[in-house]
């Protein structure tokens, strides 16, 4: 029973988003690995941007700065 944790930043990702990506981790494993979709579970973790850092900074910090 594969189990997948997607960890994305909280940036306004939509629920059509989530399900592509659901999808698309799932037939992943169903390609490479050969596993049973009915039986993989995927988790999307959504991490305020505060809470995420590269470095020594934290990626809102980044954003302002770059203006992203």
């Amino acid at each position: 029973m594969p189990l997948i944790n997607i960890k994305i930043t909280n940036d306004g990702v939509t629920k059509e988003q989530k399900q592509q990506l659901i999808e698309g981790a799932t037939q992943l494993m169903v390609d490479v690995l050969n596993k049973n979709p009915a039986t993989t579970m995927v988790i999307i973790d959504e991490v305020d941007t505060d809470n995420w850092g590269i470095g020594t900074r934290q990626v809102t910090d980044l954003r302002k700065e770059s203006g992203s």
